[in-house]
């Protein structure tokens, strides 16, 4: 069997030559952002995320650190950090998973069944329960606020009202300043 460093590069080149579009951070293969589109006949479809995934020393015997640069509205994801709730991943993860694993069945299954009893975001998680109608509607306006092309392409380059919440790893190294600096003409 190959070392964990051989496969970690050999699963990040298979990400990379698949459909998805990846961009390594420090031109390393530890980290790097992933872009992801929602499940076809979602509440998601139509959107687009930036995902960054972490590997750990571990990988892949330790499962991938997942999260969502924009934002997302999901009982199982933390509106601020966007970090995952991904019990599937963690409780389920083998070495015979790889990424493509991740964004072909773990995301999309996420989003497609999302599970309200072990919340990361408790008022998604209570308004799925108590009116979904109006949940399904809170989804499709993040969906449209937060999750388009322009969203992800300049979230590190350009600071939009898009990722105001982002991470302080993920805001590209932007001040405040240059973050709070937008009067009107």
């Amino acid at each position: 069997m190959s070392s964990p460093s051989k496969r970690r590069e050999m699963d990040v080149m298979k990400l990379m030559m698949s459909d998805y579009t990846v961009e390594t951070i420090n031109d390393g293969l530890n980290d790097f952002n992933v872009e992801f589109h929602g499940p076809k006949e979602s509440l998601y479809e139509g959107g687009v995320w930036k995902i960054h995934v972490e590997l750990p020393d571990a990988y892949p015997y330790k499962s991938p650190s997942i999260g969502f640069v924009n934002k997302i509205y999901h009982p199982n994801v933390d509106e601020l950090s966007g970090s995952v709730c991904l019990d599937v991943i963690n409780q389920s993860w083998s070495p015979m998973f790889d990424l493509l694993n991740v964004f072909e069945v773990f995301l999309p299954q996420l989003l497609l069944y999302p599970n309200p009893s072990d919340p990361l975001n408790g008022d998604a998680a209570s308004l799925m329960m108590k009116d979904r109608k109006q949940y399904d509607q809170k989804v499709k306006e993040y969906c449209e606020q937060y999750a388009k092309k322009e969203n992800i392409t300049n979230s590190i380059s350009e600071v939009d009202s898009g990722n105001e919440d982002t991470s302080d790893e993920e805001s590209g190294g932007f001040s405040d300043d240059d973050v709070a600096g937008h009067a009107d003409p």
